[in-house]
């Protein structure tokens, strides 16, 4: 494939993961929809049922491409497992550190577990560009978090110190299972098992992995109306939905970039606490969200650009080089 191709297909995927990630942004808004249910039965139900309409939905993809699946059982299965970790993990942290903190280490720090996994697993380079995106989007979501933490009034984020060290400690551990499970389901994608059929599987048996969570908590979903519509949205939006877009941003873009890429979802979760809850960001916050746009901004930007423009820089200094030493010799 041309540089052109590889560019335009990279774009493709990850405009895919951008639109998973404002997908994701709405689970913290929608969980506030139904304050009876626990995080353990709102992750279980999100990813369980998520999950398990993934791999009914690719269930003919998996039966037709099994044999690899089969071969690659030890990938599907570090996948599955870290499918069903991550959710309990994540909505746990955010009820114990607080949304702004649970979500900040959750999310922001998965870009780096990922780099790590594929600097370590794969051999692979991290590139100055990817680098340079993760920093400012890490320092964004850091400006994030604190803005929203500083204008916090009470909530279980506001606990004692054990709690929230106990809630950052989940958070390392959910990002630590999202990279994870990407990374599973990018390797299976790049050993010739489509996208539908390795996102099937891998999230298909994390899936049967938290039945007995959902129905060890789960009776509050079905206690209202209300509370079995927000189970509902989440499974069906932010999680099938939003997981079959980032297996298609998968196909294209390595998972460090893609996690990357997610840390637009904290400034589409702060941006929603504004606009829908009612919520105030100070300016700390809004800058935070100007630096996670930066990030994706140095992400997404189509290769070629980023040469031709410092090829024009170059073209400019030394032009300007030689018309001084023309105008000397004069």
């Amino acid at each position: 494939m041309s540089s052109v191709g590889r560019g335009r297909s990279a774009g493709v995927g990850a405009m895919c993961v951008l639109a998973a990630s404002v997908l994701w942004g709405t689970t913290g808004t929608a969980a506030t929809l139904a304050p009876d249910v626990g995080p353990l039965a709102i992750g279980a139900v999100a990813m369980g049922l998520g999950g398990l309409l993934q791999a009914l939905i690719a269930a003919p993809q998996i039966s037709r491409h099994a044999a690899r699946l089969r071969d690659q059982r030890g990938t599907v299965l570090v996948g599955a497992v870290s499918v069903a970790v991550y959710p309990l993990a994540f909505y746990n942290s955010m009820h114990l550190a607080g949304v702004a903190v649970g979500t900040v280490v959750s999310i922001g720090t998965a870009p780096l577990a990922s780099a790590l996994i594929e600097r370590v697993v794969d051999g692979h380079r991290l590139t100055r560009r990817w680098m340079l995106a993760a920093t400012l989007g890490l320092l964004g979501t850091i400006l994030l978090c604190v803005a929203e933490a500083a204008h916090a009034t009470g909530g279980p984020g506001q606990g004692s110190v054990a709690t929230t060290l106990l809630g950052i400690g989940l958070g390392l551990v959910a990002a630590a299972t999202y990279a994870l499970y990407a990374w599973a389901a990018h390797r299976l994608i790049t050993r010739q098992v489509p996208s539908r059929a390795a996102m099937g599987a891998v999230f298909g048996l994390g899936g049967l992995l938290l039945l007995p969570v959902l129905l060890a908590t789960g009776a509050p979903l079905v206690a209202s109306w209300s509370n079995a519509a927000v189970g509902a949205y989440m499974a069906l939006v932010p999680i099938f939905a939003g997981y079959v877009l980032f297996g298609w941003g998968l196909t294209h873009v390595p998972a460090s970039t893609a996690t990357t890429l997610s840390l637009l979802e904290p400034a589409v979760a702060a941006l929603l606490a504004v606009l829908v809850v009612g919520e105030r960001l100070p300016a700390a916050g809004w800058m935070g969200i100007a630096l996670v746009i930066a990030c994706l901004a140095v992400l997404t930007a189509p290769t070629a650009t980023l040469r031709g423009s410092r090829r024009h820089l170059r073209n400019t200094v030394a032009h300007g080089s030689k018309a001084r030493v023309t105008s000397h010799a004069d």
